[in-house]
């Protein structure tokens, strides 16, 4: 069976502020939660100085936003982050926001954790590893009394588990490229929070394979109790590059999406087309699962 998601005809939701030097030249890769009847919108943001910086936006619908005019997560002082801090996930889990993000420096990225009450403000809990790796998303919930987290090494998405968030062990690849498949044969890497269903864990993912690079989306599905274990993974992708603004930007032909949430029957993914605006495609949440299991 095939699948395709469905662009919101609000879209894109969201474009760059010339007012703005920080966000005057790109907006995308957002994540997106839900909190007291709210949407809540971090998203990467890039000025003239192509430094990445998070914003935040606050929407009463999921499709209109209203944003600060300052930057709430910016690059540290006298950290090797100083050209950006990047793609942004955010999990609620035991009272508290996590959210995971790349921190880019001169020569190299590695994966950090930042926690929040509020969504506003932000302290570091550390880092996943300080080794090349990014893509990494916070399940919702513990499995096995411990944090599992997704993350990409060697193009590959991997999982992870951890009883502090500070101290990570037990990594193995959980998904690889698949050299037979041409649209994920080269890379593949995690989009936003696995979603919990009574089948198993929908895992929304990107991938691409040889030149020309062209990012596209696909769900599988985990088990439940064991995340480490593929139920399904479908051959078949469930979007790609299609509208102009998804073709030409700073990243041709990109699609990525740090965000798919569930709002009452549907799942809304938050996605950004070539590293330059922030649209919204949506799935029934029952389609996506059927697809997940059959596709």
């Amino acid at each position: 069976m095939s699948l395709k998601l469905v662009r919101h005809p609000a879209s894109p939701l969201l474009y760059p502020n010339p007012l703005h030097q920080w966000e005057s030249l790109n907006v995308f890769n957002c994540a997106v939660t839900q909190h007291k009847g709210l949407f809540h919108m971090l998203y990467r943001a890039q000025g003239y100085d192509y430094v990445s910086r998070i914003g935040y936006a606050v929407s009463a619908d999921g499709l209109t936003w209203n944003r600060l005019g300052n930057p709430v997560f910016s690059p540290h002082q006298g950290r090797d982050d100083y050209r950006g801090v990047e793609d942004p996930r955010v999990t609620a889990l035991d009272g508290v926001f996590y959210m995971t993000y790349t921190a880019y420096g001169a020569s190299s990225y590695f994966p950090m954790i930042a926690r929040s009450q509020n969504l506003i403000t932000w302290q570091d809990v550390g880092s996943l590893e300080r080794a090349e790796n990014k893509d990494h998303v916070l399940f919702p919930e513990k499995i096995g009394g411990r944090y599992a987290i997704l993350h990409r090494r060697s193009r590959h998405i991997w999982i992870g588990f951890s009883h502090d968030l500070v101290h990570w062990t037990d990594h193995q690849v959980l998904m690889a490229p698949r050299p037979g498949n041409d649209w994920d044969s080269v890379s593949i890497g995690s989009n936003g929070l696995p979603i919990k269903t009574l089948q198993g864990w929908l895992l929304f993912y990107h991938g691409y394979g040889s030149p020309p690079i062209i990012y596209r989306h696909s769900i599988a599905l985990l088990d439940l109790d064991d995340p480490t274990k593929v139920i399904h993974r479908p051959a078949a992708f469930t979007m790609e590059p299609e509208e102009t603004w998804e073709v030409k930007g700073d990243v041709p032909y990109a699609l990525f999406s740090c965000a798919n949430i569930v709002v009452g029957d549907q799942v809304y993914v938050y996605y950004a087309g070539a590293d330059r605006l922030i649209g919204l495609a949506t799935v029934p949440l029952a389609q996506a699962l059927d697809f997940a299991q059959h596709g």
